[in-house]
């Protein structure tokens, strides 16, 4: 029977070791924590565990004092102050721009035009990410981040030592995502400085929030901690969910039906997200099959021990939530696109497309709320079918589909 979805060799073979060896599994350099305890066990005992050893292939891009690579009472002080302008309240207020883009995108579609629906996307999470946290100032700078953040998303793309040998040896390829990284400073600096001078508007939103905002003991973020998080949110919350909507399109154009549904209920519902059960299923269906991330990394702080197994300190150490997702003893016929199967609710360590426990991606929410309204958005204005290719995922650190999914536009309205 051919399975309902695209397979990633690559991770299928930490499948395969899990399902020999059980939760811990030693290859090469790495030592892999798989399943659902494991996640437990991670989550739940962070003083365990570091990031910033295990994150450090993402500095180049994200910086020093990301959330992502921040470990302790940095991340929490960071937390703290990131946290407020990715309420749910907060996220509410973005809905109206993550429509608008997603509607001028569809605006361009032609009956008879073949769009790849992951590029297309991709430039729309941009516009729409930017704009929906930083403001329209920045949002009409969203081709540029595109093109120079693209020189250091390939650099992080490659293998850490990889990455460690171009910066060692300054290569060209080094050299020109440095330029790219400056280029892109520069203009996040210019916005800092312009809020700090009174100068900001009124949709700055986050990066007011990050320029104004104290904590408890009324300390604030310095300039470099703030480009950080900014960067960081801009990144991440496009090359992911661009990558999650792709997967989306794609499954729905592969089962009719679900697309048929999906649709009757956004016909039905309007406006109203809160009225798009099924549609949230369909995205959590997605990013269960399709997370983010396929594994995630940690270094060990200290000796401990794990099922049974001695865990020395300083191992490099990866959990996966693309195996987890996959688990037959998890998730009945886990290779079924089933939107009907989350009429339960499943653990945190169970489900974990953003991570958990302390180090949880703070824009989860962001995410998914992004993900619903444009496919709320395609379903109500387009019809796709996809043509005959083949979808290939690639990268463990934000699967996406290598050469696109490309589909022919049958109407848009």
């Amino acid at each position: 029977m051919t399975p309902d979805v695209v397979r990633f060799r690559q991770a299928d073979v930490l499948a395969a070791l899990h399902r020999r060896f059980g939760p811990v599994v030693r290859l090469g350099p790495y030592t892999y924590l798989l399943g659902p305890e494991a996640n437990r066990f991670v989550f739940a005992n962070a003083q365990l565990f570091r990031v910033e050893e295990a994150f450090q292939a993402l500095v180049p891009v994200d910086g020093p004092t990301s959330l992502i690579v921040s470990d302790g009472e940095d991340h929490r002080r960071r937390r703290r102050l990131v946290q407020p302008a990715l309420h749910h309240r907060q996220i509410a207020g973005y809905v109206k721009v993550m429509a608008d883009n997603a509607d001028a995108t569809i605006d361009a579609w032609r009956p008879g035009q073949v769009v790849d629906v992951y590029q297309e996307f991709r430039a729309a999470i941009r516009r729409s990410t930017i704009q929906s946290l930083f403001g329209r100032r920045l949002a009409g700078d969203a081709e540029f981040f595109g093109t120079e953040l693209q020189a250091l998303l390939d650099l992080i793309d490659r293998n850490p030592p990889v990455v460690a040998w171009l910066r060692r040896l300054r290569t060209p390829t080094w050299r020109r995502a440095m330029a790219a990284r400056a280029r892109v400073d520069a203009r996040i600096y210019a916005e800092i400085a312009r809020v700090r001078a009174g100068e900001g508007d009124a949709d700055d939103n986050v990066l007011s929030t990050l320029v104004h905002g104290r904590d408890e003991d009324g300390c604030a973020l310095s300039d470099l901690e703030i480009r950080d998080q900014a960067v960081t949110l801009i990144a991440a919350g496009y090359e992911t969910t661009s990558a999650a909507m792709a997967w989306a399109v794609f499954s729905l154009l592969r089962h009719r039906t679900v697309w048929d549904r999906a649709k009757a209920e956004v016909d039905a519902a309007g406006e109203d997200l809160k009225r798009l059960p099924y549609l949230t299923s369909v995205v959590n269906e997605t990013l269960r099959l399709y997370p983010p991330a396929v594994v995630s990394a940690r270094t060990a702080a200290q000796d401990f021990e794990f099922a049974g197994r001695r865990i020395k300190q300083g191992t490099f150490l990866l959990y996966s939530p693309y195996v987890t997702h996959r688990l037959p003893d998890v998730w009945p016929d886990p290779l079924r696109f089933d939107p009907d199967r989350w009429s339960r609710k499943p653990a945190p360590h169970e489900f974990l497309p953003f991570g958990g426990g302390p180090h949880r991606c703070v824009g989860a929410t962001l995410a998914t709320t992004e993900l619903t309204v444009m496919l709320a958005r395609l379903l109500a204005r387009a019809e796709l079918k996809l043509v005959p290719q083949r979808v290939t995922p690639t990268s463990v650190a934000a699967m996406r589909p290598k050469y696109g999914v490309l589909a022919e536009v049958t109407r848009s309205a």
